[in-house]
């Protein structure tokens, strides 16, 4: 088998309509990272670059095989935005797309979250190996609109997954086998949703990678550049192949573009757009990704929340109390078998039973069997049945015997004989 290896480059553009870039890439012989930060306003670039200074940390020697070193990356990284999230309100609402190949010498370990994409060019005829985690792709999985219906659908980029700081968003994980000459494309949707993919095969198929990462970045452009375009291309190479130098990544050195490669921005509420006013137009990208920033009045949420909740627990409290009170069962009290009406439950503060009908029955009378059931407790479906056990209890309730009562007779005859005594 051929060993590999593989020639790469990272390039991205902020596009027509973005003031910033919040885009991540990062290209080297061992990682390639793309990460499509989420927010708008909300800070996407910061939390595509922390994401990625993260998972970066991976291109060095590893203890570990690829895959588990690649997945504690991404878990890390999750926990670094969920950090950011905790210590400044200010970026809540903030996350980030993952696409992320860790080579390991002979494969290649994936992690994908989001809507960006991961495409392979393979003779000469494009595969998207990732599948977008949409509430549009949703829909095409379950036949309910066609894949040439979902590029136009408005809500195409509304996501379902993404590194968000939560544990609730797990990444797709899987083993990539390349072959020779294999070229593999990471995406932000700032190209996918510009070009078609019969465009991208075309651009892909240019004579170096290079050409086609600028190709591809061109043709986004020329198609409107809404949004922030990023691609990290890797061509893979019999190993030993002797570098080109007309390509960018002749030196060996990693490529590092887009947001991770500025300079960090503060975090803090108070940074605003100079230029950006309360008439303008809400920056779509946190109306297709990010959840709201938190509002001011939260706390009347919050409070109108517990109210109703409040509201629930007391109707579900009364109808369990009634329901309670058309229950019986049969117990003891101060020694005598006993109907009670309710239910034996202890809870603090509320009295579920009360005494029905204290009966003759008295409890010593009983078989030990049967006072422990007493004891215990009975339970009875309706009140008639609750008397039924009482008759049966009565039926087997030792009775005691009378002491007879002496008649006027005996009494004298008792009498006289003491006399003659």
């Amino acid at each position: 088998m051929t060993s590999l290896t593989y020639r790469y480059v990272a390039l991205t553009d902020t596009g027509l309509r973005r003031p910033a870039n919040q885009d991540s890439g990062y290209a080297s012989p061992r990682l390639l990272v793309m990460a499509d930060g989420m927010g708008g306003a909300a800070a996407g670039d910061i939390a595509s670059a922390e994401a990625l200074h993260i998972i970066r940390q991976l291109d060095r020697d590893l203890d570990v095989d690829a895959m588990s070193a690649l997945q504690q990356a991404v878990t890390a990284a999750n926990a670094r935005l969920g950090e950011l999230i905790r210590s400044d309100p200010a970026v809540e609402g903030m996350g980030t797309t993952v696409e992320a190949m860790l080579w390991d010498g002979s494969k290649l370990a994936y992690a994908h979250l989001g809507d960006s994409r991961t495409y392979r060019l393979r003779d000469g005829v494009l595969e998207q190996i990732s599948t977008d985690h949409t509430f549009v792709q949703s829909l095409v999985d379950e036949g309910k609109i066609s894949r040439d219906e979902a590029r136009v659908h408005p809500h195409r980029s509304l996501l379902l997954r993404a590194l968000l700081g939560r544990d609730d968003n797990e990444a797709d994980y899987n083993w990539l086998q390349p072959m020779l000459g294999d070229r593999y494309l990471l995406c932000s949707d700032g190209l996918s949703d510009m070009v078609g993919d019969n465009i991208i095969e075309m651009a892909l198929s240019a004579e170096t990678i290079d050409l086609a990462a600028t190709e591809l970045i061109r043709l986004a452009l020329e198609a409107g550049g809404y949004d922030n375009v990023t691609v990290v291309i890797a061509e893979f190479v019999e190993k030993g192949t002797d570098p080109d130098e007309h390509l960018s990544s002749a030196d060996g050195q990693p490529q590092l573009v887009g947001a991770a490669a500025g300079p960090a921005r503060p975090r803090t509420a108070a940074v605003t757009n100079p230029k950006t006013t309360e008439s303008q137009a809400i920056d779509p990208e946190e109306i297709r990704y990010a959840p709201r920033p938190p509002s001011r009045r939260r706390w009347l949420r919050w409070t109108a929340l517990g109210v109703v909740l409040a509201v629930i627990l007391g109707v579900a409290g009364a109808v369990a109390y009634n329901w309670s009170q058309n229950q019986y069962f049969v117990a003891s009290y101060q020694g005598k078998v006993t109907i009670f009406k309710g239910v034996q439950a202890d809870i603090p503060g509320v009295t579920l039973q009360h005494v029905d009908e204290v009966t003759d029955v008295e409890l010593s009378t009983l078989p030990d069997f049967r006072r422990k059931q007493v004891r215990d407790g009975i339970e009875a479906s309706s009140r008639a049945e609750a008397e039924q056990i009482v008759d049966n209890l009565d039926q087997v309730a030792i009775k005691p015997t009378p002491t007879p009562t002496p008649t006027a007779t005996e009494t004298a005859t008792a009498t006289a004989t003491v006399f003659r005594r």
